[in-house]
């Protein structure tokens, strides 16, 4: 199956952008791409850099954007996964990804399960965490997809669970980026932890893994941060962890072709689902094993 990531730049405006994201859409679609993964809430800047009431409107929306992209995907016959800013309820928000049939149906969604809340990703503020059921492959004409969302890939559990339920590609639509103040040896550092812990999710569930990731920089509109120059560095990688394909720090459409039959020959090599001891993981359902509460009277 091809594949198309599309790795874009925001273009100042959430019309100009979605222009731009329809005509690379296009583009793949015309150049034989069945699944296309659009990055991390891309219709708009990454807003998350301060904490700013005024950007919960963009959630108002939620139910046109979903008009839209459903015909997008008919329009163009392929399997879209969207990353929208939903409103739930009135003071209830959610990073969720959408994701569409070729037939312009919604196939399924995904709330964003762990939030992160760090200088200038401040997405506590804007999003609450998906409900705790809400590790589920989306049923799809090209496989069972398992959808996450930027944070959530530094999680094996949730990359397990869904591997666990079924799924045959694990996707993760991304903004991550440096600070221009960081040292290089810190850039290479996170780029690096970045692309070995996707790839180890591949290696450790014998499943393809989709990571697409936002591009360029994005100063912070209130002007107390410097701003967020993402690093692009989209990529697939097979079910064994090999890199087949990484885009670097431009905008592109990143194709890939993903072996279906190499799952089964993988885990068949190794057979990591088949020697697992699930008596012995509870503790898995703890906070942290504090070991000293048992010594103490």
């Amino acid at each position: 199956m091809k594949v198309a990531l599309i790795q874009q730049e925001y273009k100042g405006s959430k019309k100009e952008t979605i222009k731009y994201t329809k005509k690379m859409i296009q583009e793949a679609s015309k150049n034989g791409a069945k699944l296309v993964v659009l990055q991390e809430l891309h219709q708009n800047e990454y807003f998350c850099q301060s904490e700013d009431v005024k950007f919960f409107d963009y959630a108002l929306s939620f139910k046109e954007d979903i008009k839209y992209f459903s015909k997008i995907a008919k329009k163009y016959k392929v399997v879209l996964i969207t990353s929208l800013f939903e409103k739930r309820t009135a003071g209830l928000y959610h990073n969720t990804s959408v994701v569409f049939e070729k037939d312009g149906t919604i196939a399924g969604k995904y709330r964003k399960m762990h939030i992160p809340d760090d200088p200038q990703f401040y997405e506590k503020f804007y999003f609450t965490q998906g409900d705790e059921d809400g590790f589920k492959p989306i049923d799809t004409s090209v496989g069972k997809l398992g959808v996450m969302i930027c944070w959530d890939q530094w999680y094996p559990e949730g990359a397990r669970i869904m591997t666990l339920k079924g799924a045959e590609i694990l996707i993760y639509p991304t903004a991550i980026g440096w600070f221009d103040e960081d040292s290089q040896d810190e850039k290479d550092r996170q780029l690096d932890s970045w692309i070995t812990i996707q790839r180890s999710h591949a290696i450790a569930n014998g499943v393809a893994v989709i990571s697409c990731n936002r591009v360029g920089f994005e100063s912070d509109s209130s002007g107390v941060t410097d701003g967020i120059r993402f690093w692009g560095n989209s990529f697939v990688s097979d079910a064994g962890g090999k890199i087949i394909a990484q885009a670097k720090t431009s905008e592109k459409i990143l194709y890939a072709k993903i072996d279906s039959n190499l799952t089964k020959e993988t885990r068949d090599i190794w057979p990591f689902l088949r020697d697992r001891r699930i008596e012995c993981y509870k503790d898995l359902n703890q906070r942290f094993c504090d070991q000293s509460r048992s010594i103490i009277k």
